[in-house]
């Protein structure tokens, strides 16, 4: 007799949404545990292990208490765990607008397509430039996203080139952010500007809010 699915989870909670094309929406985080990744500029290592088994029911149970269109499920890296994939169906059945934020070094093709997929691009310096995952990008459609995290000069030059040499801005949308405490949003912005580059700027608005506050 199988058992429902149960995931690990390291959080849930209410806050406006930081980063992408739904930026100060309230929306419902779901944070799962657990990433293959050590990304240099990581912000949420206390999400590499521990959390608490949930059900799906659970789940949906705790997020419909906020009130809310809006829900993101995150981490750590979500599909580093087997039932991520039905978490999202199950909050697409909900009627929920759903966006999954992944690394993009593990298979996105699973994703219900009624979910956002919110991918990273991982640049040399984050130290993960090798998990890039580049086949992700066939699965992709106008209505994802693709964000680069730009720690310094050099990283920016690599990711202008990878959006010109693979022409993802014909993809979806592609979103440049500066990491937090390493490069200065404003020299981003007056790169993006210099070099006209067809992608959005942004700065993690709940950084700018709350700071480091855990659950927000």
């Amino acid at each position: 007799m199988s058992h429902p699915p149960r995931l690990r989870i390291s959080e849930i909670f209410h806050s406006l949404q930081g980063e992408g094309l739904t930026a100060g929406e309230r929306t419902a985080f779901v944070r799962l545990t657990g990433c293959p990744l050590r990304c240099t500029y990581c912000d949420t290592e206390y999400a590499f292990k521990g959390g608490e088994w949930m059900s799906l029911d659970d789940i949906l149970e705790r997020v419909a208490t906020f009130g809310v269109r809006y829900v993101c499920v995150t981490g750590g890296e979500p599909l580093a765990q087997t039932h991520c994939p039905a978490l999202l169906t199950a909050l697409c059945d909900a009627r929920y607008s759903v966006s999954l934020e992944t690394a993009g070094a593990l298979d996105v093709s699973v994703v219900d397509p009624r979910a956002v997929r919110v991918m990273d691009i991982k640049t040399p310096a984050s130290g993960e430039l090798v998990r890039n995952l580049w086949s992700n990008l066939e699965h992709l459609t106008e209505r994802d996203q693709i964000k680069f995290v730009i720690c310094d000069e050099a990283d920016y030059h690599w990711a202008a080139d990878q959006v010109a040499q693979r022409q993802l801005d014909r993809l979806c949308a592609v979103i440049f952010s500066p990491a937090a405490g390493r490069l200065a949003p404003r020299v981003l912005g007056e790169w993006i500007l210099r070099d006209r580059l067809p992608v959005r700027f942004q700065v993690q608005l709940h950084k700018v809010l709350w700071g480091d506050e855990r659950g927000r």
